[in-house]
This record gives structure tokens, C-alpha cells and sequence, in this order.
């Protein structure tokens, strides 16, 4: 039989990166009665780099749980977390659009880090790595703030922009993992997977 993973991701960019490596998958979901955005909530005075590693660690167990409960096909799980961070400060996904240009705001003309953590396991493993990348967005005025935050592409973001979209025109330097700031560091993924036996 075919090794696959299970992917505990409703992002689409995470599947298309995931299909890059040639690996087989499906997608496990939560259910409508899950409130998977509650375990993305943050703990006073907690760093980003605490916070992503232990939201991903909260999304294996909840689909190991989910596993179990649909009684499927064991097979390693893949879950990934990623948030943006300024400085200490841990900047979400914006509520609406005036929240999206607030944060937009605090990062226009500064540096910020991306931190992407991404777990895979099983009942008896896991294994968990994080890739870290620095982005720069250039000086925004508030009328190209505005016009980006409209687009809607900010929302459901982590740091209110996707790389990968408009965003990257306001982009004047980064460094790390491009695949990282999309959501699934390529590089620590492989080398997760080859760790559970896959070939890639």
C-alpha cells in the first residue's frame, strides 16, 4: 500500500506545498462541532516562538483525537502553525478589515520575524521542527494600507498579508524560508517525513 499522510490543514497553500514534494495525503479535518480556532488563542506573556510550538502540538493532538474517533486508517499526521511576530508582540489573524490595517500599520517600514512550527506524528511518535524567517516590509502610506486591506487578502492571515499575494509588493527584503512564510517550511518538512520513513 501506498504511504500517505494525513494533513490537519484547512489551508490551501499548505496542500499546494505539499503537493510540491510528490506526496500522497488526505485531508483531516475538524468537524463543524470543533472549534479549532480556540486553540490558537495566546497565554499572557507568552513568547512566539513558545506559542507556535505549542498551538501545533494542540493540532496533532486534536486530530490524533479525530483520528480515533473516525475510526481510519492509521497513518502519520501533519499539522503546522504559523504566526507573526513583532518583536515579543504576536500578531493574528485580523478580525475584519479595520483590525487588518492596525496591524499593516505596525509593520509598515519595520522588520518582523515568521515563525512556522510543523509537527508530525503518530500514536506512538512525533517529531516537531520550526523554521524562523525575517521579513521587511517598506514605509506604507495609509491610502496603500487601505487598498491592500480591501482586497481582502489579509483576512484569516497570521500578520494580516500573504507573501505570496499583493503583499509582496510592499516586501523590500527577506531572509529564511519562503515556503516557511506561506505556512509549511519545505526544507523542515522533508526532513520530518524522511525521519518517519518516507521517501521523497
Amino acid at each position: 500500500m501506498k504511504k500517505f499522510v494525513y494533513l490537519a490543514s484547512q489551508s490551501p497553500r499548505r496542500r499546494q506545498l505539499l503537493e510540491q514534494l510528490g506526496l500522497a495525503y488526505e485531508l483531516l479535518l475538524p468537524a463543524a462541532d470543533e472549534d479549532a480556532e480556540a486553540l490558537e488563542a495566546v497565554l499572557p506573556n507568552e513568547a512566539p516562538i513558545r506559542y507556535v510550538q505549542r498551538v501545533t502540538q494542540l493540532k496533532l493532538d486534536a486530530a490524533l483525537q479525530r483520528l480515533q474517533d473516525r475510526k481510519l486508517p492509521l497513518a502519520p499526521i501533519l499539522c503546522s502553525d504559523t504566526t507573526v511576530a513583532l518583536g515579543r508582540t504576536i500578531l493574528g489573524k485580523p478580525v475584519d478589515t479595520g483590525d487588518a490595517e492596525r496591524i499593516l500599520a505596525a509593520l509598515s517600514g519595520k522588520t518582523h520575524r515568521v515563525l512556522t512550527a510543523v509537527a508530525l506524528g503518530t500514536l506512538q511518535a512525533r517529531q516537531q521542527a520550526v523554521s524562523i524567517s525575517r521579513v521587511t516590509f517598506a514605509p506604507m502610506t495609509p491610502a496603500q494600507i487601505h487598498g491592500y486591506a480591501v482586497t481582502g487578502e489579509p483576512m484569516g492571515k497570521a500578520g494580516a498579508y500573504a507573501v505570496q499575494g499583493r503583499a509582496a509588493a510592499y516586501i523590500s527584503h527577506l531572509s529564511g524560508s519562503y515556503s516557511g512564510i506561506m505556512g509549511l517550511p519545505m526544507y523542515e518538512t522533508a526532513q520530518l517525513l524522511q525521519a518517519f520513513g518516507f521517501k521523497l
